[in-house]
């Protein structure tokens, strides 16, 4: 199934990286808190893979840190992998050119998001790492930007009498958890945080989407530009219907992170169901 745009979303990051720096604020937020996470492994990685390197902001974050010894950068849109510095190259997470057991770590901040075959990626992934290797990303869920989502839509429906696909469909934390397993990983995990952005406007969010590269790539998305009755339709809605007490426009952004093992032989293993010993009650 084809849901986005592959070359559009490479056309739209090689446009957005000349001014990334004025609007990767949350590409830089994210790379923190996951390399924040990382610091909780205590173990070396010799060779690590940043899988959607953007302009380089989990480099940035890691500053020598998390145990990693070589780094290399990956980036659809090669643009952006020349930001991130070498060793990079432009890369598909859809088709990755590395061996089998290859890595100790993949990183990925902010970018399977836009993977059709998010399954298929996964089980790339897997097997690009070697035994015990770690896979611990980030990717946006299913309420991010729900205030500009029912915005838009009652503007279109009101002006334009129906509607388009403008925003991408985005993966619950339960059926990414449940991938990762499919994909043959161990011990799974993936959990959630939310992340509200304030805007003086609803049009700097959209200005920050587009210098981001995080613009619609919907395969069905209209080639036209949208009517101005519309987008300024949409932006009264969003601030009749969402405005903060100061007047400011909030944004959501749920942000999921994955945290997976490749399968190795002497990983802790779950007990089989129904082989515990002490009763729930008295655990509580």
């Amino acid at each position: 199934m084809t849901v986005f745009n592959r070359r559009w979303k490479r056309q739209q990051r090689d446009r957005a990286a000349a001014t990334l720096g004025e609007h990767d604020f949350l590409f830089r937020e994210t790379a923190a808190r996951l390399v924040d996470r990382l610091d909780d492994v205590k173990r070396r990685f010799p060779l690590a893979l940043d899988l959607g390197c953007h302009g380089g902001e989990l480099k940035d974050a890691l500053g020598g840190r998390g145990g990693i010894e070589t780094l290399i950068s990956a980036d659809l849109s090669p643009m952006m992998a020349r930001l991130a510095g070498p060793p990079a190259l432009a890369a598909d997470e859809e088709a990755l050119p590395f061996a089998d057991a290859a890595l100790d770590l993949v990183l990925s901040n902010l970018s399977l998001h836009w993977v059709n075959d998010l399954p298929g990626a996964l089980v790339q992934i897997r097997r690009a790492l070697k035994p015990d290797g770690l896979l611990l990303a980030s990717m946006l869920g299913g309420t991010t930007l729900q205030e500009l989502r029912a915005a838009l839509y009652q503007a279109e429906t009101e002006v334009e009498g129906g509607l388009s696909p403008r925003f991408s469909p985005l993966a619950d934390v339960r059926d990414l958890g449940n991938l990762l397993q499919r994909a043959g990983f161990a011990l799974p995990v993936a959990d959630f945080e939310v992340i509200t952005v304030s805007y003086e406007t609803p049009l700097k969010l959209l200005a920050d989407l587009r210098g981001m590269g995080e613009s619609n790539a919907n395969a069905g998305r209209r080639t036209t530009f949208s009517r101005r009755a519309t987008l300024l339709r949409a932006v009264e809605i969003y601030m009749e219907n969402f405005a903060d007490a100061d007047g400011r426009a909030p944004a959501t952004f749920e942000v999921i992170t994955l945290t997976a093992w490749a399968p190795a032989p002497d990983q802790p293993k779950p007990l089989k169901r129904g082989s515990g010993q002490t009763p729930l009650g008295d655990a509580l």
